[in-house]
Protein backbone atom coordinates (compact mmCIF):
# COMPACT_ATOMS: atom_id res chain seq x y z
CA UNK A 1 0.00 0.00 0.00
CA UNK A 2 0.78 3.67 -0.41
CA UNK A 3 0.73 6.91 1.17
CA UNK A 4 0.21 8.50 -2.01
CA UNK A 5 -3.31 10.69 -2.85
CA UNK A 6 -4.55 7.94 -5.30
CA UNK A 7 -6.86 8.03 -8.00
CA UNK A 8 -10.44 6.76 -7.50
CA UNK A 9 -9.29 3.49 -9.23
CA UNK A 10 -6.70 2.08 -6.59
CA UNK A 11 -7.51 0.23 -3.84
CA UNK A 12 -5.52 0.55 -0.02
CA UNK A 13 -6.20 -0.12 3.29
CA UNK A 14 -8.64 2.30 5.10
CA UNK A 15 -5.08 3.21 7.17
CA UNK A 16 -3.03 4.04 4.26
CA UNK A 17 -6.06 6.00 2.50
CA UNK A 18 -7.48 7.78 5.96
CA UNK A 19 -3.70 8.64 6.31
CA UNK A 20 -3.60 10.27 2.69
CA UNK A 21 -7.01 12.00 3.30
CA UNK A 22 -6.39 13.82 6.37
CA UNK A 23 -2.85 14.25 6.48
CA UNK A 24 -1.65 14.41 3.03
CA UNK A 25 1.70 13.99 1.41
CA UNK A 26 4.97 15.02 2.45
CA UNK A 27 3.74 17.43 4.34
CA UNK A 28 1.62 18.61 2.00
CA UNK A 29 -1.94 18.92 1.18
CA UNK A 30 -4.52 16.79 3.12
CA UNK A 31 -8.15 18.01 5.35
CA UNK A 32 -6.21 18.61 8.75
CA UNK A 33 -3.93 20.88 6.97
CA UNK A 34 -6.93 23.39 5.55
CA UNK A 35 -6.36 27.20 6.49
CA UNK A 36 -9.80 26.83 8.51
CA UNK A 37 -8.92 23.99 10.81
CA UNK A 38 -11.01 21.51 12.42
CA UNK A 39 -13.44 23.89 13.61
CA UNK A 40 -14.52 24.72 10.32
CA UNK A 41 -16.33 21.41 10.05
CA UNK A 42 -17.02 20.22 13.72
CA UNK A 43 -17.65 21.33 16.81
CA UNK A 44 -15.64 19.64 20.20
CA UNK A 45 -15.85 20.04 24.05
CA UNK A 46 -12.98 22.93 23.20
CA UNK A 47 -15.11 24.74 21.04
CA UNK A 48 -18.51 24.17 23.01
CA UNK A 49 -17.71 26.50 26.58
CA UNK A 50 -14.70 27.80 28.17
CA UNK A 51 -15.62 25.77 31.28
CA UNK A 52 -13.70 22.75 29.12
CA UNK A 53 -10.34 24.68 28.78
CA UNK A 54 -11.61 25.95 32.29
CA UNK A 55 -11.69 22.34 33.54
CA UNK A 56 -8.51 21.11 32.37
CA UNK A 57 -6.55 23.68 33.76
CA UNK A 58 -7.97 23.05 36.89
CA UNK A 59 -6.60 19.31 36.57
CA UNK A 60 -2.87 21.01 35.43
CA UNK A 61 -2.98 22.64 39.07
CA UNK A 62 -3.97 19.26 40.62
CA UNK A 63 -1.07 17.70 38.91
CA UNK A 64 1.30 21.16 39.49
CA UNK A 65 0.48 19.97 43.20
CA UNK A 66 1.27 16.80 43.33
CA UNK A 67 4.63 17.46 41.91
CA UNK A 68 5.41 19.86 44.40
CA UNK A 69 5.07 23.03 42.49
CA UNK A 70 8.29 22.72 40.41
CA UNK A 71 9.75 25.39 38.54
CA UNK A 72 8.63 24.67 35.36
CA UNK A 73 5.34 23.05 34.69
CA UNK A 74 4.57 21.41 31.20
CA UNK A 75 0.96 21.31 29.54
CA UNK A 76 0.97 19.68 26.31
CA UNK A 77 -1.53 20.19 24.03
CA UNK A 78 -2.07 17.07 21.49
CA UNK A 79 -4.14 17.60 18.07
CA UNK A 80 -4.27 21.10 19.30
CA UNK A 81 -5.87 22.28 16.00
CA UNK A 82 -5.73 25.72 16.00
CA UNK A 83 -4.53 26.19 19.80
CA UNK A 84 -8.09 27.13 21.07
CA UNK A 85 -7.03 24.48 24.16
CA UNK A 86 -3.82 25.68 25.13
CA UNK A 87 -4.74 29.16 24.78
CA UNK A 88 -8.11 28.63 27.02
CA UNK A 89 -6.10 26.68 29.52
CA UNK A 90 -3.18 29.36 30.13
CA UNK A 91 -6.01 32.14 30.33
CA UNK A 92 -7.96 30.19 32.94
CA UNK A 93 -4.18 29.32 35.22
CA UNK A 94 -3.86 31.36 38.05
CA UNK A 95 -1.35 33.34 37.58
CA UNK A 96 1.66 32.36 39.56
CA UNK A 97 1.00 28.53 37.92
CA UNK A 98 0.54 30.21 34.42
CA UNK A 99 3.86 32.00 35.10
CA UNK A 100 5.47 28.69 35.38
CA UNK A 101 3.87 27.26 32.99
CA UNK A 102 5.45 26.08 29.52
CA UNK A 103 3.00 25.12 26.61
CA UNK A 104 3.40 23.46 23.73
CA UNK A 105 0.81 22.74 20.77
CA UNK A 106 1.43 19.46 18.78
CA UNK A 107 -0.68 19.52 15.68
CA UNK A 108 0.87 18.86 12.06
CA UNK A 109 -0.91 22.15 10.46
CA UNK A 110 1.45 25.25 10.29
CA UNK A 111 1.76 27.15 13.29
CA UNK A 112 -1.64 30.09 13.07
CA UNK A 113 -1.28 33.31 12.88
CA UNK A 114 -1.50 35.20 16.21
CA UNK A 115 -1.01 32.06 18.69
CA UNK A 116 0.79 33.82 21.80
CA UNK A 117 4.46 33.28 21.49
CA UNK A 118 5.09 31.59 24.24
CA UNK A 119 3.57 28.65 22.48
CA UNK A 120 5.50 26.39 21.51
CA UNK A 121 4.56 24.65 17.94
CA UNK A 122 5.40 21.20 17.43
CA UNK A 123 5.12 18.41 15.23
CA UNK A 124 5.72 15.56 17.88
CA UNK A 125 5.48 16.20 21.84
CA UNK A 126 8.43 17.26 23.34
CA UNK A 127 10.96 14.03 25.30
CA UNK A 128 10.83 15.42 28.90
CA UNK A 129 7.43 16.14 30.28
CA UNK A 130 6.95 16.78 33.59
CA UNK A 131 3.03 18.11 34.14
CA UNK A 132 0.32 17.18 31.83
CA UNK A 133 -0.24 15.71 28.47
CA UNK A 134 -3.47 16.01 27.61
CA UNK A 135 -5.38 14.64 23.79
CA UNK A 136 -8.49 16.12 23.13
CA UNK A 137 -9.94 14.24 20.11
CA UNK A 138 -6.58 13.05 18.48
CA UNK A 139 -6.68 9.36 18.33
CA UNK A 140 -9.63 8.88 16.73
CA UNK A 141 -7.74 10.39 14.17
CA UNK A 142 -5.23 8.51 14.14
CA UNK A 143 -5.34 6.05 11.07
CA UNK A 144 -6.81 2.53 11.44
CA UNK A 145 -7.38 -0.65 9.16
CA UNK A 146 -11.05 -1.80 8.96
CA UNK A 147 -11.19 -5.70 8.68
CA UNK A 148 -15.03 -7.50 8.24
CA UNK A 149 -15.79 -11.13 8.11
CA UNK A 150 -16.73 -12.75 4.49
CA UNK A 151 -19.19 -15.29 3.79
CA UNK A 152 -16.60 -18.39 4.87
CA UNK A 153 -16.24 -16.50 8.30
CA UNK A 154 -12.65 -15.16 7.44
CA UNK A 155 -11.74 -11.64 8.62
CA UNK A 156 -10.39 -9.31 5.78
CA UNK A 157 -9.13 -6.46 5.35
CA UNK A 158 -11.38 -3.79 3.69
CA UNK A 159 -10.01 -2.01 0.91
CA UNK A 160 -11.25 1.19 -0.32
CA UNK A 161 -11.10 3.37 -3.14
CA UNK A 162 -10.65 7.36 -3.26
CA UNK A 163 -14.36 7.46 -3.72
CA UNK A 164 -15.25 5.45 -0.99
CA UNK A 165 -15.76 2.35 -2.91
CA UNK A 166 -14.61 -0.50 -0.92
CA UNK A 167 -14.13 -4.47 -1.52
CA UNK A 168 -12.63 -7.07 0.90
CA UNK A 169 -8.84 -7.92 1.02
CA UNK A 170 -6.23 -10.25 1.90
CA UNK A 171 -7.48 -11.99 5.37
CA UNK A 172 -6.06 -10.19 8.13
CA UNK A 173 -2.70 -11.78 9.52
CA UNK A 174 0.12 -10.97 12.00
CA UNK A 175 -0.14 -8.35 14.49
CA UNK A 176 -3.28 -6.82 13.85
CA UNK A 177 -5.04 -10.68 13.50
CA UNK A 178 -3.60 -10.57 16.81
CA UNK A 179 -4.95 -7.58 18.16
CA UNK A 180 -8.36 -8.75 16.63
CA UNK A 181 -8.45 -11.81 18.63
CA UNK A 182 -7.66 -10.04 22.08
CA UNK A 183 -9.63 -6.76 21.48
CA UNK A 184 -11.95 -7.00 19.03
CA UNK A 185 -13.24 -10.81 17.63
CA UNK A 186 -15.57 -10.82 14.59
CA UNK A 187 -16.67 -14.34 15.75
CA UNK A 188 -16.63 -15.80 12.49
CA UNK A 189 -20.17 -13.63 11.39
CA UNK A 190 -20.74 -12.59 7.50
CA UNK A 191 -20.75 -8.80 7.38
CA UNK A 192 -19.23 -8.04 11.14
CA UNK A 193 -16.28 -5.56 11.03
CA UNK A 194 -14.08 -4.06 13.37
CA UNK A 195 -11.70 -0.84 13.54
CA UNK A 196 -8.16 -2.66 13.79
CA UNK A 197 -6.48 -0.06 16.72
CA UNK A 198 -3.10 -1.01 16.92
CA UNK A 199 -1.98 1.90 15.55
CA UNK A 200 -3.74 3.76 18.18
CA UNK A 201 -2.48 1.27 20.86
CA UNK A 202 1.24 2.54 19.95
CA UNK A 203 0.44 6.53 19.53
CA UNK A 204 -0.88 6.46 22.84
CA UNK A 205 2.12 4.55 24.26
CA UNK A 206 4.35 7.09 22.78
CA UNK A 207 2.91 9.93 24.16
CA UNK A 208 2.75 8.24 27.26
CA UNK A 209 6.56 7.76 27.49
CA UNK A 210 7.22 11.08 26.83
CA UNK A 211 5.58 11.54 30.25
CA UNK A 212 8.61 11.66 32.95
CA UNK A 213 6.60 12.29 35.42
CA UNK A 214 2.66 13.82 35.68
CA UNK A 215 -0.27 12.81 33.77
CA UNK A 216 -1.42 12.08 30.18
CA UNK A 217 -4.91 12.07 29.73
CA UNK A 218 -6.92 10.73 26.41
CA UNK A 219 -10.26 12.10 25.81
CA UNK A 220 -12.38 10.50 22.66
CA UNK A 221 -15.36 8.82 21.64
CA UNK A 222 -14.64 5.14 22.92
CA UNK A 223 -16.34 1.89 23.87
CA UNK A 224 -15.08 -1.19 25.62
CA UNK A 225 -14.75 -5.12 25.40
CA UNK A 226 -17.81 -5.51 26.73
CA UNK A 227 -19.24 -3.70 23.80
CA UNK A 228 -17.65 -3.05 20.92
CA UNK A 229 -20.12 -1.87 18.01
CA UNK A 230 -20.83 -5.09 15.75
CA UNK A 231 -20.32 -2.89 12.20
CA UNK A 232 -17.92 -0.59 13.38
CA UNK A 233 -18.03 3.27 13.74
CA UNK A 234 -15.99 4.93 10.69
CA UNK A 235 -17.67 7.95 9.46
CA UNK A 236 -16.82 11.37 7.71
CA UNK A 237 -17.78 14.90 9.01
CA UNK A 238 -17.55 17.73 6.92
CA UNK A 239 -18.52 21.65 7.13
CA UNK A 240 -20.83 20.68 10.17
CA UNK A 241 -22.56 17.34 9.05
CA UNK A 242 -22.16 13.43 9.65
CA UNK A 243 -21.05 12.25 5.61
CA UNK A 244 -19.93 8.85 4.33
CA UNK A 245 -16.73 8.36 5.05
CA UNK A 246 -15.11 8.84 1.58
CA UNK A 247 -11.19 9.14 1.38
CA UNK A 248 -10.68 12.15 -1.03
CA UNK A 249 -9.53 15.04 1.40
CA UNK A 250 -12.46 16.91 1.70
CA UNK A 251 -14.12 15.39 4.92
CA UNK A 252 -12.75 14.22 8.53
CA UNK A 253 -12.58 10.68 8.33
CA UNK A 254 -13.34 9.16 12.55
CA UNK A 255 -13.98 6.02 14.05
CA UNK A 256 -14.50 5.84 17.91
CA UNK A 257 -11.56 4.25 19.72
CA UNK A 258 -10.96 1.71 22.10
CA UNK A 259 -10.07 2.67 24.48
CA UNK A 260 -9.33 -0.27 27.02
CA UNK A 261 -6.97 -1.90 24.23
CA UNK A 262 -4.46 2.32 24.46
CA UNK A 263 -5.01 2.14 28.38
CA UNK A 264 -3.17 -1.17 28.57
CA UNK A 265 -0.96 0.04 25.85
CA UNK A 266 -0.19 3.33 28.07
CA UNK A 267 0.41 1.59 31.12
CA UNK A 268 2.99 -0.42 29.80
CA UNK A 269 4.54 2.48 28.62
CA UNK A 270 4.19 4.03 31.56
CA UNK A 271 5.67 1.52 33.89
CA UNK A 272 8.75 0.93 32.01
CA UNK A 273 11.06 2.06 34.77
CA UNK A 274 8.45 1.47 37.53
CA UNK A 275 6.70 4.66 37.66
CA UNK A 276 3.56 3.97 36.29
CA UNK A 277 0.13 3.35 37.73
CA UNK A 278 -2.77 1.49 36.55
CA UNK A 279 -5.06 3.61 34.16
CA UNK A 280 -8.07 4.21 34.54
CA UNK A 281 -11.09 4.99 31.95
CA UNK A 282 -14.02 6.98 32.93
CA UNK A 283 -16.74 9.11 31.22
CA UNK A 284 -16.40 12.99 30.68
CA UNK A 285 -19.42 13.42 32.33
CA UNK A 286 -17.62 12.07 35.83
CA UNK A 287 -14.30 13.71 35.28
CA UNK A 288 -15.80 17.10 34.57
CA UNK A 289 -17.78 16.50 37.76
CA UNK A 290 -14.64 15.58 39.66
CA UNK A 291 -13.20 18.76 38.57
CA UNK A 292 -16.33 20.84 39.76
CA UNK A 293 -18.57 21.09 36.30
CA UNK A 294 -21.72 20.21 37.72
CA UNK A 295 -24.19 22.17 35.37
CA UNK A 296 -26.11 23.18 38.75
CA UNK A 297 -28.60 26.16 37.75
CA UNK A 298 -28.09 29.06 40.25
CA UNK A 299 -30.31 30.37 42.85
CA UNK A 300 -33.71 31.87 41.82
CA UNK A 301 -32.85 34.13 44.85
CA UNK A 302 -29.88 35.69 42.66
CA UNK A 303 -31.87 36.48 40.12
CA UNK A 304 -33.64 39.44 42.21
CA UNK A 305 -30.42 40.51 44.03
CA UNK A 306 -27.94 40.46 41.17
CA UNK A 307 -29.71 40.15 37.77
CA UNK A 308 -26.76 40.38 35.51
CA UNK A 309 -24.77 37.67 37.54
CA UNK A 310 -28.02 35.60 37.78
CA UNK A 311 -27.64 35.52 33.49
CA UNK A 312 -24.48 34.86 33.54
CA UNK A 313 -24.43 32.10 36.13
CA UNK A 314 -27.39 30.27 34.38
CA UNK A 315 -25.42 30.74 30.82
CA UNK A 316 -22.62 28.89 32.19
CA UNK A 317 -25.00 26.33 33.55
CA UNK A 318 -26.43 25.26 30.40
CA UNK A 319 -22.73 25.01 28.85
CA UNK A 320 -22.20 22.79 31.40
CA UNK A 321 -25.00 20.90 30.72
CA UNK A 322 -23.91 20.63 27.44
CA UNK A 323 -20.08 19.16 28.53
CA UNK A 324 -21.82 16.65 30.46
CA UNK A 325 -24.79 15.55 28.58
CA UNK A 326 -25.91 11.98 28.58
CA UNK A 327 -26.06 10.87 24.93
CA UNK A 328 -23.44 13.76 24.07
CA UNK A 329 -20.02 14.99 25.11
CA UNK A 330 -20.64 13.75 28.40
CA UNK A 331 -20.89 10.23 27.10
CA UNK A 332 -17.13 10.64 25.48
CA UNK A 333 -14.46 8.87 27.27
CA UNK A 334 -11.23 9.72 29.14
CA UNK A 335 -8.89 7.60 29.48
CA UNK A 336 -6.42 8.75 32.66
CA UNK A 337 -2.66 7.91 32.87
CA UNK A 338 -0.58 8.50 35.88
CA UNK A 339 3.00 8.33 35.95
CA UNK A 340 4.64 8.28 39.18
CA UNK A 341 1.81 11.14 40.69
CA UNK A 342 -1.35 9.56 42.30
CA UNK A 343 -4.48 10.16 40.08
CA UNK A 344 -5.42 13.43 40.53
CA UNK A 345 -9.07 12.77 39.50
CA UNK A 346 -9.59 10.19 41.92
CA UNK A 347 -7.39 9.18 45.11
CA UNK A 348 -9.27 5.81 45.26
CA UNK A 349 -7.66 2.26 44.14
CA UNK A 350 -8.25 2.51 40.50
CA UNK A 351 -10.65 0.21 38.32
CA UNK A 352 -9.12 -3.16 36.78
CA UNK A 353 -8.55 -2.24 32.98
CA UNK A 354 -10.82 -5.02 31.54
CA UNK A 355 -13.48 -3.37 32.77
CA UNK A 356 -14.37 0.41 32.55
CA UNK A 357 -14.62 2.32 35.36
CA UNK A 358 -18.23 3.56 37.43
CA UNK A 359 -19.93 5.06 35.31
CA UNK A 360 -19.32 2.77 32.51
CA UNK A 361 -18.31 3.96 28.81
CA UNK A 362 -22.00 3.47 26.56
CA UNK A 363 -21.52 1.53 24.09
CA UNK A 364 -21.20 3.92 20.78
CA UNK A 365 -22.27 7.22 21.86
CA UNK A 366 -24.09 9.63 19.36
CA UNK A 367 -21.33 11.78 17.58
CA UNK A 368 -22.10 15.68 18.88
CA UNK A 369 -19.77 16.96 16.30
CA UNK A 370 -22.68 17.26 13.15
CA UNK A 371 -24.55 19.48 15.24
CA UNK A 372 -23.69 23.47 15.82
CA UNK A 373 -26.44 24.23 18.30
CA UNK A 374 -25.91 21.04 20.46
Amino acid sequence: MTDEVAGAGEWRGWRAATQAALYGVDGTGGFYRRPEGPAGHFRTSVHASPLFAGAVAGLLCRVDEALGRPPSLDFVDMAAGRGELVTGVLAALPPEVAARTRAYAVELADRPAGLAHRIEWLSEPPREVRGLLFANEWLDNVPVEVAEADPAGVTRLVLVRADGTERLGEPVSGAEAEWLARWWPTAGEEGLRAEIGLPRDTAWASAVSCVRHGLAVAVDYAHTADARPPFGTLTGFREGRETAPVPDGSRDITAHVALDACAEAGARAAGGAGRGRTARLLTQRAALRALGVTGARPPLALASTDPAAYVRALAGAGEAAELLAPGGLGDFGWLVQPVGIPDPLDPSPPADLSRPADPPLPAGPPDPRPDDDH
